[in-house]
């Protein structure tokens, strides 16, 4: 994924230090009033029981008045803290990363090279460095995606899988690395695609990732009917609801669907789109304001495939 809200080569960013409630407040707000494709907006923990950071990033030169203006609606006079930085693009997500701990999602923890040493042994490590692409799992829909495969995890070992819209390739190196199977990985972008390439390399996996660029499945890699037994897509409603027939198509009978990039109020008509083919929601999780969804044919827990 592109981490599900970013605008591609993203400009300027807004940060601003708050508490849980109104980085909550905050994301649906920005989430609302703006473009997905041009705004994207993050808020995660800094610190265990610390402060909340809130990043809005912009594909063009914001309107730091207006922004300002719009913040305060929830946080009042502290909106004039927000600062307003110019990214350098090969340095934007390496900004983001500074300061940020490992990010553990059940047995698995997204980190990057200087938190190598962190990773315990009964845990599987995914490093993600810096590049251009958003995906750095500190966003609650990859971790809520990442949380969905533990559970399925437990369950079954998926034969074939497939990561709509990689991004830096975290979900697709978690299955990967889990079930030691080659995982099918696409994204519209050429650089995020070669950004996961490398990263798949840095994690001695390049061998169990099979990379493509193209919008969804429009590929030869992807595009296999009833083939897939979990299907990963973390990017956003619209484009979740438009995938509905691809996504199903390419999933096995008694395949799973992993989606995210969803706030609350986008999970009734992703469902109601993907019940028109066939699905139903088996399990959900709800991260920071975001839900992560399993969906399966019968909206039963997956029948285990084989044992692990």
């Amino acid at each position: 994924m592109l981490e599900g809200l970013h605008p591609n080569r993203p400009t300027h960013v807004m940060r601003i230090e708050t508490d849980e409630r109104a980085a909550r407040a905050l994301t649906d707000l920005v989430g609302e009033m703006f473009d997905p494709t041009e705004t994207a907006v993050a808020a995660f923990e800094t610190h265990d029981d610390g402060p909340w950071l809130l990043e809005v990033y912009f594909a063009s030169p914001p309107d730091e008045t207006a922004m300002r203006d719009l913040i305060s609606m929830i946080i009042g006079e502290r909106a004039r803290d927000a600062v307003f930085i110019a990214l350098d693009q090969k340095d934007w997500v390496k900004a983001s990363l500074e300061g940020l701990a490992p990010v553990p999602a059940g047995r698995f923890v997204v980190h990057g090279a200087h938190d190598r040493d962190a990773v315990k042994p009964n845990q599987i490590g995914i490093e993600i460095e810096a590049a251009l692409a958003f995906g750095t799992g500190h966003h609650g829909t990859t971790r809520g995606c990442l949380l969905l495969l533990g559970d399925i995890l437990k369950r079954r070992r998926p034969r074939h899988v497939l990561d709509v819209g990689t991004g830096t390739g975290v979900l697709a190196f978690a299955a990967a690395k889990a079930t030691r199977r080659k995982v099918i990985a696409g994204d519209i972008d050429p650089v995020a695609v070669a950004v996961a390439r490398e990263n798949a390399r840095l994690n001695g996996i390049g061998n169990l990732v099979d990379l493509y660029v193209a919008p969804g499945i429009d590929h030869t890699k992807a595009r296999r009917t009833r083939h897939f037994d979990l299907v990963f897509a973390n990017i956003l409603a619209r484009p979740l609801r438009r995938l509905a027939p691809d996504l199903a198509r390419v999933t096995a009978d008694d395949g799973v669907m992993v989606l995210s990039g969803l706030l609350a109020h986008d999970v009734p008509g992703v469902l109601s789109a993907y019940r028109e083919h066939g699905f139903a929601l088996a399990a959900r999780r709800d991260l920071d304001g975001w839900a992560a969804l399993m969906l399966t044919r019968t909206g039963r827990d997956p029948r285990p495939l084989a044992e692990i």
